[in-house]
């Protein structure tokens, strides 16, 4: 009883165990060497032996324990093979210390590796995971490799590895189901496979040659945006390895481009590598590729999470995206254009609630387009109106710089009137939106006054429009009405003007009676 458990040996500094020496001696060439040499140096029978970096740490050594006292036998499986094996190289349990030894038997079993079934080889290289690097070093990997894409070729209907991006243009209508890639002929092999870790896909990827910048693949691109659909959501933190897989994905679908994924897709791609990690040069690439077919996105497309940048939404990549649509003006029709601004106003509307948006990346939305591609500043205004209503804080100098971004010319008399109304809205940019009025209104038989006021400063003027009795494309009760608003926006305007000249008078006087060695108080208007 003694023999059997005199030996000491710590496997990866967590398990020990106690064991023959003469007993595993008789089946490892490796612990009969270390047993050799810690017997000159130390008292191995007090301190045992260290074993480090042990394929599949405690659970492999028990196997070939029990192998080892159980006369060189043990029932060998798919499931415990490749273990098997990666120990036995390891220990060197060769037959030259014992006929059919622990390595021989696994070598027998894994000559039939080309006959195994589909589900065998991939539970096969699931149970490398705990030794990959080590089942690679042995060269197990490459086999267990081997064996899976010859079961890929045999059961598809079309090799694969044929269908890259030159291929990808001929059938772009069978490719632009993006999001449900596994009901495609050539795609049953995807859901299996995502039960392996990315260290195997990493693996898999360069045993084909298509991993980083060299995959051109379109069918190994869609399998790698399921997998990372799959296994990628709610890790945190993410796995390095994630990021080489989701930069052989974006390098994939950036080479195929336009012919296999509509904008809506590349937005869903998008989406899915941004929650895993990718490399800038991959995201740029990425952008540039949706910012040139900006104008087919939906607006749901656009409402990308804000991911933490302190916004509900990621106002900063759609301000990319636009420009980088607006660099290629030239090279488009003005209906192109027109449609994004469409677009582009009602993500307006729906990021103006959003009471930690900044009014800069409000401003660099709505003046990312040109004049042109708005035929219409109505939606504009309204979203403004809902911004202003989110941040009641606002001074007057910020929404006179809000409301900049209007082309007055190009409201309509409802939205005018409206603005005219709207007591967020400053008075004087009230007025100038009024003003601009004169160009929306027929100037046959019409002719306009511009009164001057002395409000204090000699270039505040307001515009009246006065019509006359055979006016018929502009009402009287228009006109009426947007006469009574700029009477109003008049009085606001000069009462405005009195308070400041009121307060002035006061600061005069404060100042007079301070005396001089206090500091100057600071100018109201």
């Amino acid at each position: 009883m003694s023999e059997m458990c005199h030996l000491q040996i710590h496997i990866n500094g967590q398990h020990t165990f106690f064991l023959s020496e003469r007993i595993l001696s008789k089946y490892s060439g490796k612990l009969r060497k270390i047993v050799k040499q810690e017997k000159r140096t130390t008292q191995i029978r007090s301190s045992g032996i260290d074993i480090a970096e042990f394929p599949g740490g405690a659970t492999g050594f028990e196997l070939v324990s029990r192998f080892c006292y159980n006369n060189g036998t043990l029932p060998i499986n798919v499931s415990n093979v490749a273990l098997l094996h990666c120990c036995a190289v390891f220990l060197g349990m060769t037959e030259k210390l014992s006929p059919f030894n622990l390595l021989a038997q696994t070598e027998q079993f894994l000559q039939g590796i080309f006959h195994w079934s589909w589900n065998d080889v991939v539970a096969s290289l699931k149970s490398c995971d705990p030794f990959l690097d080590y089942a690679h070093t042995c060269g197990l990997l490459d086999k267990l490799m081997s064996s899976l894409l010859a079961k890929i070729a045999q059961n598809s209907h079309v090799n694969f590895l044929s269908v890259s991006s030159s291929s990808s243009s001929s059938s772009p209508d069978t490719a632009r189901s993006s999001t449900s890639p596994s009901r495609k002929p050539w795609a049953w092999w995807f859901q299996d496979m995502t039960a392996l870790s990315p260290k195997v896909i990493h693996h898999f990827l360069k045993a084909l040659g298509s991993y980083g910048a060299e995959n051109n693949n379109l069918v190994l691109t869609r399998f790698l945006l399921q997998y990372l659909k799959t296994n990628g959501g709610g890790i945190r933190p993410v796995p390095a390895e994630f990021g080489g897989l989701a930069d052989t994905a974006v390098h994939g679908v950036v080479l195929i481009g336009r012919n296999a994924f509509s904008c809506r897709g590349l937005f869903w791609v998008l989406k899915l590598v941004s929650g895993v990690g990718m490399s800038r040069e991959r995201r740029a690439a990425l952008e540039r590729l949706i910012g040139g077919m900006l104008d087919q996105a939906k607006l749901d497309d656009l409402l990308v999470s804000g991911g933490g940048g302190g916004g509900v939404y990621d106002v900063n990549l759609v301000v990319r995206l636009i420009r980088l649509f607006v660099y290629h003006y030239d090279d488009m029709s003005m209906e192109r254009m027109v449609k994004l601004g469409f677009v582009i106003d009602m993500y307006l509307g729906e990021i103006g609630p959003d009471p930690n948006l900044k009014l800069a990346k409000f401003l660099a939305v709505a003046e990312s387009l040109p004049d042109c591609a708005r035929d219409s500043f109505d939606q504009v205004y309204r979203a403004i109106d809902i911004y202003l209503q989110a941040h009641p804080s606002l001074s007057l100098e910020e929404r006179s710089r809000l409301c900049r971004c209007l082309n007055y010319e190009k409201l309509s008399l409802e939205a005018c009137k409206d603005l005219a109304k709207n007591p967020r809205i400053p008075p004087r940019i009230a007025i100038q939106a009024l003003s601009c009025q004169r160009c929306n209104v027929p100037s046959e038989n019409t002719e306009f006054a511009v009164e001057d006021h002395d409000f204090g400063k000699k270039d505040h003027q307001l515009v009246v429009c006065k019509s006359n009795e055979t006016e018929t494309e502009c009402s009287s009760e228009d006109k009426e009405e947007m006469k009574t608003n700029l009477e109003r926006m008049q009085w606001r305007v000069v009462e405005l003007e009195k308070v400041c000249r009121e307060m002035k008078g006061q600061m005069a006087r404060m100042v007079k009676l301070a005396p001089q060695h206090s500091r100057p108080l600071p100018r109201f208007c």
